[in-house]
């Protein structure tokens, strides 16, 4: 099982995390800043500056789309080295947009390239591997228990040569971004004489369709994640075209399990990054900081605080890795258990480590003055996002359980 690097992919993350210290890093502070001058939902003259001006030099020098994994579009990485990566794009907050590997991007093109049609690859694809354009992803619904997908209403039905789609979505993660032109939405299709798992599909709707109406920019822990957003949207007599169905009625789970599935081990690689970052920012810390005549980091706990949190890091990492060589031998069934598993492990571990940080920093870790706020508001939030971690430790432990009976469980 080789958990490492090829000496080409390592001399390119090289390129990378030198790009994200020397020239990402030392710009967040003024782009971040410029975040709510005018319209918050927009970008600034100096905004678009900053980002697009990444952007392009991070092209240019063929740092891009790194996500591919295994494709003639993007680096040939397999998913193993994709993680060291992402999780050096996770240690800023700009880090994934600037090398087109952001959420919830990825995951739709995912889609687009693996089941979509010719028309959608030209006109939705194309775009989103340029960074030209932005997607959201609707599936979870305010009425519905939505972590058991089986749930999903929202209604869709043929009329002639166009589907119709009526009812509500939220928490469409970058629906606010006024760069967003496309979603993927997960509707029911199927009656209840359908088997369970072949009443949805997936279908595509252009942002701005005649009866698109964004209700609302949901706040996590009091933020509206401007520009980018996680909308509240209602859809009244939508009408699409019926070509715009991805694969075909009924076959809704079987597009999202190949979007999901990278998804989730995409934002575990990225959540350890943060881990990282804020295991630095707390050892800085006490090393700098004295009280009581002597440096924090020799009061207390600190010593065992900062031990732990190392070997924390280093556990998830490796089990995050092994997830990602299981998804390397092409059996995503195989696979899924551990996807489960570091989906929980993770965003629990960088949680830990980020309040440990905080309380380093005692109350300057709370405020605006460090990352640290925000890293922890996005890590919890992860711990919903792509389903609870009571759903994945259920499907940890069924796998498990089925080692030692024939019964459905």
């Amino acid at each position: 099982m080789d958990l490492g690097l090829r000496p080409e992919a390592q001399a390119l993350l090289m390129r990378v995390k030198e790009m994200i210290t020397e020239e990402i890093m030392p710009l967040e502070e003024a782009y971040h800043a410029e975040i709510g001058q005018g319209d918050r939902w927009g970008y600034t003259a100096r905004q678009a500056e900053i980002l697009e001006g990444l952007k392009a030099k991070a092209k240019a020098r063929g740092l891009w789309n790194f996500w591919l994994t295994d494709s003639d579009k993007g680096l040939g990485l397999s998913t193993v080295e994709y993680a060291y990566f992402a999780e050096e794009m996770g240690k800023t907050p700009m880090g994934a947009e600037v090398f087109n590997c952001n959420a919830p991007d990825t995951g739709n093109m995912e889609v687009f390239e693996r089941y979509g049609s010719a028309a959608m690859k030209e006109q939705w694809l194309k775009p989103l591997l340029e960074g030209e354009i932005r997607s959201a992803y609707l599936m979870t619904e305010p009425d519905e228990a939505s972590s058991d997908a089986t749930n999903i209403s929202m209604r869709c039905e043929r009329d002639g040569d166009d589907y119709v789609l009526n009812g509500e979505k939220w928490w469409a993660s970058g629906a606010g971004d006024p760069r967003c032109k496309v979603y993927i939405v997960m509707v029911r299709t199927g009656g209840d004489d359908a088997p369970k798992h072949k009443r949805h599909s997936m279908i595509v709707v252009p942002a701005g369709t005649e009866g698109v109406e964004v209700l609302r920019p949901m706040q996590v822990y009091g933020s509206d994640d401007a520009p980018h957003g996680h909308m509240h949207i209602r859809m009244t007599n939508v009408r699409v075209p019926a070509e715009n169905m991805i694969l075909g009625e009924g076959r809704g789970f079987e597009v999202a399990q190949g979007r999901l599935g990278p998804g989730r081990i995409h934002h575990c690689m990225r959540a350890i990054g943060q881990a990282e970052a804020a295991l630095e920012m707390m050892c800085r810390r006490s090393l700098q900081r004295e009280a009581f005549g002597k440096a924090i980091a020799h009061l207390g706990a600190n010593y065992d605080i900062i031990a732990n949190a190392r070997m924390e890091i280093e556990q998830a990492r490796l089990l995050c890795l092994k997830t990602a060589w299981m998804m390397d031998q092409g059996d995503m069934k195989a696979a899924a258990p551990w996807i489960h598993q570091i989906k929980v492990v993770a965003p629990l571990m960088s949680l830990k480590v980020i309040d440990e940080a905080v309380q380093m920093f005692g109350a300057q870790g709370i405020s605006q003055d460090t990352a640290l706020a925000g890293m922890w508001k996005n890590v919890r939030t992860l711990r919903l996002a792509d389903g609870p971690d009571a759903v994945h430790r259920r499907q940890v432990a069924r796998t498990e359980l089925r080692k030692y009976t024939q019964e459905r469980i």
